[in-house]
């Protein structure tokens, strides 16, 4: 196995989060109806999954390689979660 660098690690999540990013934006285009594409929604939300499950891997080596505690990010996001709800229900 060849062994990657912390620098290209990050570099590959960075570009799985953009491919994740493109493919959003595909599918947010079927959905709004405004833009066509030649693109069917089953496609791409096959795609979206795709590109999601890559960064979650990516996250997941990255993390450990660098040693980002899975508790941290966990906290973080019950964190971020509770002021989604909060926004949600104040409706911002």
């Amino acid at each position: 196995m060849i062994e990657m660098t912390e620098a290209a690690m990050l570099e590959g999540l960075a570009e799985e989060a953009s491919e994740l990013a493109h493919a959003a934006l595909k599918l947010a285009r079927i959905f709004r109806d405004e833009n066509p594409t030649p693109v069917q929604a089953a496609e791409a939300k096959e795609k979206l999954t795709e590109e999601m499950a890559d960064v979650v891997l990516y996250s997941q080596v990255v993390r450990e390689r660098i040693g980002v505690r899975l508790d941290k990010i966990n906290e973080v996001v019950l964190r971020k979660q509770d002021r989604w709800k909060r926004r949600m229900s104040e409706g911002v």
